[in-house]
């Protein structure tokens, strides 16, 4: 008797399969996202993002990956973010030869963000060889535009919510979870085990997106942590932005607001359209200084089944605005000297046409200033937002003498209870949870917050650190 349990135990082991996690971003860090899963013979990594913020997590960009890129099978996209897809071209470089898969409004966001980047790239390199201010003999871009459309061309779509074979034992689903017009959580399915990434997990009443789906089960949960340590404010969206307008239009200024181009733009588009029209800000010119952002747009009319602004709106907010495509249209909005609101990127100041505004806006004090979205360490929104006196831009540095303001509640992240709130429908505990993509405090005070309200214990992996689990 004792003979056959034994041996139905050795059974039982060997059906178990290993499953090795690599986390290469966003572990510790609200950046660079990309884990790599290694299970049944495939290597599947979800997420391929870029670095941002501080310098020492830029430079990462430029190291070699502890892994060989052409040995892995399938990246699955969550969406279309830079922090997210950034990275693509310089893994499909590296010699990454697989299929890139995410839905159909994520590729194409994809496609117009790492143009953009790679164009970016290209120029700025052009210029600091130009001007001299490179500390390197000769500035190189990560990758260029012939990289980036060999990356292009691995996209594969599949449909949100619909079971997809990997191979014969490896399953995936991509499943709306708000936060940009696209961006899903993932589920793999192994030997009828989930394991399940949240992505960056949206909002329930945001003003265009529809709400985050829950998962209903998760055997191992790998969860953002962006705003995992506090609430979003509750303020008054549309009045604080009247408000902020109205006072620097007062006072003969222009109000600039860094944006990212994915969704932030568009919701920032809404909202000043819905003020003039309604006559809580004076009809003075809107501007949107951010071809991808225009570009962004588009895709909510191509898109439309993905969020709940009207075809109709979408059409009469895109109307209101001067939409600058080209650089020399940029100098034509700086040298009218009438109150004008601009919207441009990008988001964390980090770079972008944003920045030639702030050279030339920002020591003036009947200026605005207004950030609103999350601002990562070592960017120049997170320095603006904390008091600095200056701030330095192509090598250059300008005082700050612009009013500085925030919008807090206009995040499409969900904040700490929201993040509770999205795994509330699990039927049971996970036995694995990982805490990403948050910097450490706020990942920290997210593990507590588990542990004390639900009984999770959460684990929070570090950078490049692999982690084995039987499953």
């Amino acid at each position: 008797m004792m003979f056959i349990l034994l041996i139905l135990v050795l059974i039982i082991l060997k059906m178990k399969t290993n499953l090795n996690i690599t986390f290469l971003g966003a572990a510790g860090t609200v950046t660079g996202s990309k884990y790599l899963l290694e299970i049944t013979g495939l290597k599947i990594l979800v997420d391929c993002g870029m670095f941002q913020g501080l310098k020492e997590l830029r430079l990462l960009n430029w190291e070699k990956l502890p892994i060989n890129e052409s040995e892995v099978d399938f990246v699955l996209l969550t969406h279309g973010h830079m922090d997210h897809v950034g990275y693509i071209p310089k893994f499909v470089k590296s010699g990454f030869n697989g299929e890139i898969l995410g839905t159909k409004p994520t590729l194409a966001i994809a496609s117009i963000v790492l143009r953009d980047s790679a164009k970016i790239q290209e120029e700025d390199a052009e210029r600091a060889n130009k001007e001299g201010f490179s500390i390197h003999e000769k500035a190189e871009p990560l990758y260029d535009l012939i990289d980036t459309e060999r990356a292009i061309k691995k996209f594969n779509f599949i449909d949100e919510g619909v079971w997809i074979f990997l191979n014969e034992n490896v399953q995936v689903r991509f499943n709306n979870v708000g936060h940009i017009l696209g961006a899903t959580y993932i589920e793999i399915k192994v030997n009828e085990k989930v394991i399940t990434f949240s992505g960056d997990v949206g909002r329930d009443n945001d003003l265009m997106l529809f709400s985050p789906k829950k998962p209903l089960h998760s055997d191992i949960l790998f969860i953002e942590s962006t705003y995992g340590d506090r609430l979003h404010s509750r303020e008054n969206v549309e009045e604080k932005l009247a408000s902020i307008i109205n006072e620097t239009i007062h006072n003969h200024g222009n109000v600039i607001i860094p944006s990212f181009a994915v969704e932030r733009a568009q919701t920032l588009m809404l909202l000043l359209w819905k003020l003039r029209e309604k006559g809580d800000i004076p009809y003075i010119p809107l501007v949107l200084d951010s071809p991808m952002g225009g570009n962004v747009l588009d895709l909510f009319i191509e898109f439309h089944e993905w969020h709940k602004l009207s075809m109709n709106d979408a059409l009469k907010m895109k109307q209101a605005f001067q939409v600058v495509e080209d650089f020399s249209e940029t100098w034509e909005v700086i040298n009218k000297k009438t109150p004008k609101v601009i919207v441009a990127g990008s988001g964390m100041v980090s770079g972008g046409r944003v920045l030639t505004y702030l050279k030339n806006y920002i020591s003036q004090p009947e200026n605005t200033v207004l950030i609103s979205g999350f601002q990562a360490e070592g960017t120049r929104g997170r320095a603006l937002l904390e008091g600095a006196h200056e701030i330095k831009i192509f090598g250059k540095y300008y005082p700050v003498k612009a009013n500085i303001e925030e919008l807090r509640s206009l995040s499409g992240h969900a904040d700490q209870q929201e993040l509770l709130e999205w795994i509330s429908n699990l039927d049971s505990k996970p036995s694995h949870v990982f805490i990403v993509h948050g910097e450490r405090q706020a990942s920290d005070t997210f593990r507590v917050k588990l542990k004390t309200e639900i009984g999770i214990n959460a684990f929070i992996p570090r950078l490049n650190e692999k982690i084995e689990l039987k499953i």
